[in-house]
């Protein structure tokens, strides 16, 4: 099988990078596109929830679950600090309906269900060779191959904490729910002796939303804990009374300063997560996966070399590394830092800055309102650290 571009994966990034090379500016002709997506099974990620924010209408509102122009976070003492987006909108959008509603627009891509072997080098480009549910080798020959899997062993990092929750989809008995706002993070949460957790509320209607708990730390914890923590959040917390658990979202997300490199090979590279789309400090990633994605299917359209661009700066990435040396080694309380920034900061900025679209003198200013001292030494100590696998 020969073609122009070979996209490994069909989440967010392979699904996005595939609709944009197929929508070239008026005057360029579109790229011929396989697509390689394991067959149903284990090697195919669960359905999931994408959570973003943008100002205006964006390319995926028809497929929205909804959206929110106002969050809310609850300190440690159980205060409730609400904020308004101002021109922003937080958006909730479901891997299947991001899936159904892209799939019309991919007009000529080819399809191959099997799983992606090996990614080979070759003078004109690079050879993919993938192998089927039945056992059948098969080889796609490209001018360039971009892969959405995360490598096998990830890069080395200095620090490495892991954002593991679970979900449930729920609907109450009684109306419990204020649908204009979501509660990005309730600190109202018992805290681990190690990282931090909280509450995340997205509501759909007074009586259903997606109730998830999150922890930030070195391992995930055993099935059970997940749920007796869901129980105590959504009972002694949110006291939501009487309500059914329609569906159970799980996630887990490395949060480390790895260094992702985007080229994988000479005609090779990496999109997605798999080349640093994931905020260090947040976890968020499908807003740098859109403007990655956009980058490199407009590279493709000129003709030149598709290097997937940085998808955040040098300066948020550095800064997401102290605060989560900072919350790892214990010196900073990562909810009363989080607590503060959103207290002190507009929710527009801060979410600017989350996106890394702040400039040098607005992150100084949002330094500030750190812990100065603790975060300044954690500074001083990262250059010293051996980057681990």
């Amino acid at each position: 099988m020969r073609c122009d571009v070979v996209v490994i994966g069909a989440g967010a990034a392979g699904l996005s990078l595939a609709w944009r090379l197929l929508a070239p500016p008026p005057g360029v002709a579109a790229p011929a596109v396989v697509l390689v997506d394991p067959p149903p099974g284990p090697l195919r990620p669960p359905p999931r929830t994408w959570c973003y924010w943008e100002e205006g209408p964006g390319d995926y509102d028809p497929w929205l679950t909804t959206s929110w122009g106002r969050v809310r976070l609850h300190t440690p003492d159980g205060r409730p600090l609400r904020r308004d987006l101002g021109g922003l909108r937080y958006k909730m959008l479901t891997s299947e309906s991001f899936t159904a509603g892209v799939e019309p627009r991919l007009t000529g891509l080819r399809r191959l269900q099997a799983v992606a072997e090996t990614v080979a080098d070759r003078p004109d480009g690079v050879t993919v060779t993938c192998r089927a549910a039945d056992g059948t080798e098969h080889r796609v020959h490209a001018r360039w191959a971009f892969d959405s899997r995360p490598p096998a062993p990830g890069p080395p990092a200095r620090v490495r904490l892991l954002q593991h929750f679970q979900g449930w989809f729920v609907r109450t008995r009684r109306p419990a729910f204020a649908p204009d706002a979501v509660d990005l993070m309730d600190f109202r949460t018992p805290q681990p002796r190690h990282g931090l957790s909280f509450g995340y509320v997205l509501p759909l209607s007074p009586h259903e939303a997606l109730v998830e708990y999150t922890e930030f730390g070195a391992a995930p914890l055993p099935d059970r804990a997940y749920h007796d923590a869901l129980r105590h959040y959504t009972g002694s917390v949110l006291g939501l009374g009487d309500f059914e658990v329609r569906a159970v979202e799980r996630g887990r997300i490395p949060m480390s300063d790895a260094r992702h490199a985007p080229r994988a090979g000479r005609s090779a590279f990496r999109v997605g997560g798999a080349a640093g789309a994931v905020r260090p400090s947040t976890g968020y990633a499908f807003a740098a996966i859109q403007r990655q994605t956009r980058a490199v299917a407009a590279l493709v359209h000129r003709g030149r070399e598709p290097l997937p661009p940085p998808a955040y700066p040098r300066r948020a990435l550095a800064m997401d590394a102290v605060l989560l040396r900072g919350i790892d080694t214990g010196r900073v309380s990562g909810p009363d830092v989080l607590a503060r920034l959103f207290e002190k900061i507009p929710a527009e900025r801060l979410l600017r800055f989350l996106d890394g679209g702040t400039n040098p003198a607005e992150e100084f200013r949002i330094g500030l309102h750190t812990p100065v001292l603790p975060m300044l030494r954690t500074t001083a100590e990262l250059p010293f650290l051996t980057r681990r696998t």
